[in-house]
């Protein structure tokens, strides 16, 4: 059947937003993909029939769950009814089709199967949600009846229940920020935690302050601003648990600045620019590999290099950097201007007049403009560590003031009147001094979210900068609230929980430039991955291959395999969870852990994203991935000597010895010399294929390994702490019985087909890591 027939699984993975669901779906889309793959092959035959009564089987407990939701939770019972509905319709067709002939009814069936199933799964999320956004509700409401008090007693009881209410949502937003699988919302959630979490004690103090000195305005802006606050941190968690949700259409310009709406979602990382210059460059090698630039492509060459050069004046502008800095950006920012300006005039000339000799012209430019733009992103580093490597001493400094504005309401209480008006003098003073560092501290915050290199420091450096700009001044507002009432303890209080939110903030802002300054690190061994080998190490090849990055066709061609590889991935993830307790101690789960983890940056390659920037990154990632797999071979060999013999020792040996051909066979093709770039892609195309049959051997020794350590006594499992594996689904909705109800099956009609294995590879649990797609 042709690859083309088969459901875009992609398409179903791209809707789904957690973890939990992507687990309970992928063991589906496996059996599915193996059930449409193998369907001309074994018509009819009773092994595949035993395979769509599983399928079937499954899906009518998944149903039935499903229908359990909706009995519990009367606001999605409808729309939960009828996804059921259709999910039981469809696993009944698959079942038909398998006792029949017809194998579009299947491909048909399959897609009708995984889009209802995927309905009740993400109806399912929407109850979480709910009760997610439930408790935010409470927590709001118990906000405002807290500003609504006028004494203390109703404050008490107040600040009882919101106490209460509060941790309900942490406990909720905790376990939502895990789930979730986009970097950026989790990063969000997390900002959004540590403000509610970090302005709870603030919003005590400053609403006692508020209750004890009514009259007081600085005492009611340290209050109000912590209000707030919270208020918009809420708003962003309401704004992440709900996007993706069906339905979805929330206004978010109300967010700000703590949330971004969709389209600015869209352009977080072009909002840097770091991101605006590696849009640039992207854009600058498709004009290069079609040949030439459209109207279109010509447009967005330009805005796109007049975004860069709006972000660069962040550079450029800032009191903080320095003269050579400043003048080394603005002069590679006319230089790439100028190379764009000489594509652009080439483009033209190629598309009015077709002259083959603009050609040489053309890469002269493309080449230029790269080049350029390399030299800009390393001169944006470069100013933005130069001012980064001050602010561990700005943030002792700034440290230093807010302890001595702490001691002025102290001071207040023991000078005399007359004094008063110097002591004021005093506080202007170093008010002016805070506000100065602050300025300062958040002009390096705001150049580091420019060269963050991954979403979450982005998103840390945003937040940092806002919380700064926010929370600073409010240090000077709660001390002027002590100078004017140097007696107050509650004053005094407030005062001495402001600073500390001071100091808290000037700690997160030096943890993060202490890590973009590693991550920058202009040493010769620093790699942006780390699970690259260095030079030298792990049995690299000592001549390096020309690194050639894929352009967006040939990204296309591979994209079936790279999604093989990344069920494979998630497959081997979810068999190393089943060891629970070993993860310290057994080097079989590290190795797998390890391997999965770089078998899904190859999956991020073959999109263009991720880690793994250029061919030969791949290729030494392969060659890495082949010698941790021999590692694993050889640990595995030992713990067989451990397992008595039997049926499960003979299948872990068989599984075993195929290990040393695969790890041969990968070595082999990293290793096969190249010249010119249909050569390399090709050989990209063969890596991949040969790292997803090593990874689905690997799979497959895996979980030979739990099946002996479960059912049979091994002293080995005293010394590394191999527990029994409890399957827990997310949401009860389980697909588990799926896989192990349709493995022997899916095994048996491998049998029945290959006469006993011949030269096939048997899949285990009805996986379709092999398959196309």
């Amino acid at each position: 059947m042709a690859a083309a027939d088969l459901p875009d699984f992609e398409a179903y993975l791209s809707k789904i937003k957690t973890h939990s669901i992507e687990k309970t779906l992928l063991p589906l889309i496996k059996q599915i993909s193996s059930l449409v793959s193998t369907r001309g092959d074994a018509a009819g035959g009773a092994a595949v029939q035993r395979v769509g009564a599983a399928v079937a089987c499954a899906v009518e407990r998944f149903v039935a769950v499903g229908e359990t939701i909706a009995d519990d939770n009367p606001d999605v019972r409808h729309s939960m009814v009828l996804a059921c509905k259709e999910a039981r319709s469809a696993g009944r067709a698959i079942e038909r089709v398998c006792s029949g002939t017809d194998g579009a009814g299947m491909v048909s069936a399959a897609r009708a199967l995984l889009a209802a199933v995927t309905r009740v799964l993400l109806l399912a999320d929407m109850v979480v949600v709910r009760q997610l956004l439930l408790a935010k509700d409470k927590v709001a409401r118990s906000l405002d009846r807290l500003e609504s008090v006028s004494n203390f007693a109703e404050f008490v009881r107040a600040f009882t229940e919101f106490g209460g209410s509060m941790v309900e949502l942490a406990r909720l937003t905790a376990e939502r920020r895990a789930d979730l699988r986009d970097e950026r919302r989790r990063a969000q959630v997390a900002a959004a935690r540590n403000v509610l979490e970090r302005s709870t004690l603030m919003l005590l103090t400053s609403s006692k302050t508020c209750l004890r000195h009514p009259g007081s305005a600085s005492a009611r802006e340290n209050r109000d601003t912590v209000f707030c606050q919270m208020r918009r941190a809420m708003d962003l968690i309401h704004y992440v648990v709900r996007d993706g949700l069906p339905g979805h259409e929330e206004q978010s310009q109300e967010l700000q600045p703590f949330s971004d709406s969709q389209e600015q979602a869209a352009q977080w990382e072009a909002g840097t620019a770091l991101g605006a210059l590696r849009g640039l460059t992207t854009q600058v090698r498709a004009a290069r590999a079609r040949g030439g630039a459209d109207g279109s492509r010509r447009r967005a060459l330009a805005a796109t290099l007049r975004a860069l050069v709006e972000r660069t004046h962040d550079f450029t502008d800032s009191a903080y950097t320095s003269h050579e800095h400043r003048q080394r950006i603005l002069a590679l920012a006319e230089r790439i201007a100028y190379e764009l300006e000489r594509l652009v005039s080439v483009a033209v000339s190629l598309e009015e007049q077709g002259v083959s000799g603009t050609l040489a012209a053309l890469e002269s430019a493309c080449a230029g403009a790269t080049t350029a733009a390399g030299e800009l992103e390393r001169a944006l580093i470069a100013a933005a560590r130069h001012q980064a490597r001050d602010l561990a001493s700005l943030a002792e400094q700034a440290r230093k003031i807010a302890t001595d504005l702490a001691h002025i309401g102290n001071l207040r209480r023991k000078i005399a009147s007359s004094c008063g008006e110097r002591e004021s003098e005093r506080l202007h003073n170093i008010a002016s001094q805070l506000h100065e560092q602050l300025d300062h501290i958040i002009e390096v915050c705001k150049l580091l979210r420019h060269i963050a290199m991954s979403e979450t420091l982005q998103v840390s450096a945003k937040f940092a900068e806002i919380n700064l700009r926010i929370y600073g001044p409010q240090v000077v507002t709660a001390a002027r609230t002590l100078a004017a009432h140097p007696g107050s303890a509650a004053a005094r209080e407030n005062l001495d929980v402001f600073v500390d939110m001071w100091a808290w903030l000037l700690a997160d802002a030096a943890r993060l430039a202490k890590e973009l300054l590693d991550l920058t690190d202009e040493r010769p061994d620093k790699q942006q991955y780390s699970s690259l080998p260095r030079p030298g190490k792990h049995g690299t090849t000592s001549k390096p291959l020309k690194a050639v990055r894929l352009d967006s066709d040939e990204q296309a061609k591979i994209a079936k395999s790279g999604l093989e590889m990344k069920m494979m991935s998630s497959e081997m993830d979810a068999e190393t969870e089943k060891w629970q307790g070993a993860d310290e101690n057994n080097d079989i789960v590290k190795r797998a852990k390890n391997m999965s983890s770089m078998a899904f940056a190859m999956y991020q390659f073959t999109k263009g994203e991720g880690r793994l920037n250029t061919t030969q990154d791949l290729f030494t990632q392969a060659e890495y991935f082949a010698e941790e797999a021999n590692r694993l071979y050889k640990i595995v060999r030992q713990f067989s000597y451990q397992v008595p013999a039997g049926t499960a020792k003979k299948e872990l040996l068989e599984h075993l010895d195929r290990v040393p051909t695969y790890v041969q066979q990968l070595q082999f093709t990293v290793k096969e010399p190249t010249v010119g770039r249909a050569a390399t892609f090709s050989k990209v195309d063969n890596v991949i294929q040969e790292t997803k049959h090593l990874m689905n051997v690997i799979s497959k020794v895996v979980t030979t390994c739990f099946d002996c350590a479960n059912k049979v006594p091994l002293p080995w499992e005293k010394s590394v702490g191999v527990k029994r594996h409890q399957s827990v689904a997310p949401y009860k909705l389980d697909f588990t019985g799926l896989s192990a109800g349709g493995a022997g099956a899916s095994r048996t009609a491998r049998d029945d087909e290959a006469g006993g294995g011949g030269g096939t590879d048997a899949k285990p649990g009805g996986s379709s890591s092999d398959t196309a797609m």
